[in-house]
């Protein structure tokens, strides 16, 4: 009988311990999944929409000469704050580690001029497209020994960490030397002194650099295209009803030219139409 007793007494501290840690494990999903589908409640409470980017990537988020973050991305998310009824602060973060900072709470969303891809849609969900991005070489004005991509062989290339630019250059085998960089701006300015001969990059950035006033004629972009990439918004996963007002917002300022206009100020030309 005391047999009994102990084994009746210990069966039912097992199925207390068993209920206990399965009310936890259900507390925790059910609290992730619940601070998903809340962030956007947080944010309008809060009056804040933080998003998250890497501030040296021209013409989509940089700071200029007196320090001011500026940049297609910024008007953007100015203008979808707006919308939202709520202010944008800007958390500057590696772009090597932009994805991790999402998951874990840091920001709201990612809008820096990230490109969508199979291996990042596994982690984070994206928008609809809102630029349609390309991979191109950008070389320094005068050096002739590239036209192609065929004529990286032998070349020392840079390439932005945690970017498509790092994925695109392990496509060429025969490259001299990949040197990998934290921020695109250090990798064009090594471009200038002669540390590298070509930089993979993205389209925006490499069209901006040649057409701004103080890098005019200091670089070349190649014609060629290496990849096709469109730019999108990132949100943890499960993040919808973040995701479908931020949507609804950029497919007004669509609607309402004032994409268009953003286009205009940062590119020259209207993407939208």
């Amino acid at each position: 009988m005391k047999k009994l007793k102990k084994l009746m007494v210990i069966a039912l501290a097992t199925i207390c311990t068993v209920v206990l840690f399965a009310g936890c494990g259900s507390s925790n999903t059910g609290g992730n999944g619940q601070d998903a589908q809340n962030t956007l409640e947080k944010v309008k409470k809060a009056g804040v929409l933080k998003v998250g980017l890497e501030d040296s990537f021209p013409p989509m988020e940089f700071r200029d000469n007196q320090n001011v973050l500026k940049g297609f991305d910024i008007d953007m998310a100015n203008a979808i704050a707006k919308k939202l009824g709520v202010k944008a602060q800007f958390v500057g973060t590696e772009f090597n580690g932009i994805v991790l900072a999402l998951k874990s709470g840091k920001f709201d969303v990612i809008i820096s001029g990230m490109s969508i891809t199979d291996d990042r849609k596994k982690q984070i969900d994206f928008s609809k497209p809102y630029v349609q991005d390309a991979q191109i070489i950008v070389t320094k004005a005068g050096n002739n020994s590239i036209k192609t991509s065929k004529d990286l062989d032998g070349k020392r290339v840079g390439v932005a960490l945690g970017t498509t630019s790092e994925n695109v250059v392990k496509e060429f085998k025969n490259i001299k030397e990949v040197k990998k960089y934290d921020k695109t701006t250090e990798e064009l300015q090594d471009l200038l002194i002669g540390r590298l001969d070509a930089v993979i990059v993205d389209e925006p950035v490499g069209r901006y650099y040649i057409s701004a006033a103080d890098k005019k004629g200091k670089y070349t972009v190649l014609s060629e295209k290496l990849t096709k990439e469109p730019m999108g918004i990132g949100f943890k996963k499960g993040d919808k009803e973040l995701e479908a007002a931020v949507q609804k917002a950029v497919d007004e300022l669509q609607k309402d030219g004032t994409m268009s206009k953003i286009s205009m100020k940062w590119f020259g030309k209207d993407i939208y139409k």
